[in-house]
Parts: structure tokens; C-alpha cells; sequence
């Protein structure tokens, strides 16, 4: 969480230009109030569903699914380098 607050978007949010800036904070911490509370709230109503395994698997799928498009998308930009 801190990583993402000072380096991501503190470096996004530093490109910016100044008459815009207290726009992004704004965003940036309306969207963040709204993704941990989501994850909050949101870990009570599905601690059902992942008690089961097979919950974790498709998890665990997407999530491997993601870095492996990340994964390609990296290496197409270095070789469209």
C-alpha cells in the first residue's frame, strides 16, 4: 500500500500539470477510500465462497493470467524497441 501511495502515484502525480494536481489527489484518494473499503467490506460477504478450494483456483489462475499478459506486454515493447 505505501509503495503504491509514494512511489506510483506520487510519481504520476508529480507529471501533472500544477493547475490539475489537487484533482488527482482528489481522485486518487477518493479512489483509494473506495478500494480498501470495498476490500473491507467485501472480505466479510465473500469469506463463504473462499473457504472453498476451488475459489482459490480461480484466483490463482487469474492471477497468473495477468502477469503473463504483463509478462507479454513487456517484451513486445522492448522488442518494438
Amino acid at each position: 500500500m505505501y509503495l503504491d501511495t509514494v512511489l506510483l502515484v506520487g510519481s504520476i502525480g508529480a507529471q501533472q500539470a500544477a493547475d490539475v494536481r489537487p484533482w488527482f489527489v482528489a481522485g486518487a484518494s477518493f479512489a483509494s477510500m473506495l478500494w480498501f473499503g470495498s476490500l473491507g467490506f467485501g472480505a466479510r460477504w465473500l469469506a463463504p465462497w473462499f473457504a472453498r478450494p476451488k475459489a482459490w483456483q480461480i484466483v490463482d489462475g487469474l492471477i497468473g493470467l495477468t502477469m503473463w499478459v504483463l509478462a507479454l506486454s513487456l517484451v513486445r515493447h522492448v522488442l518494438a524497441a
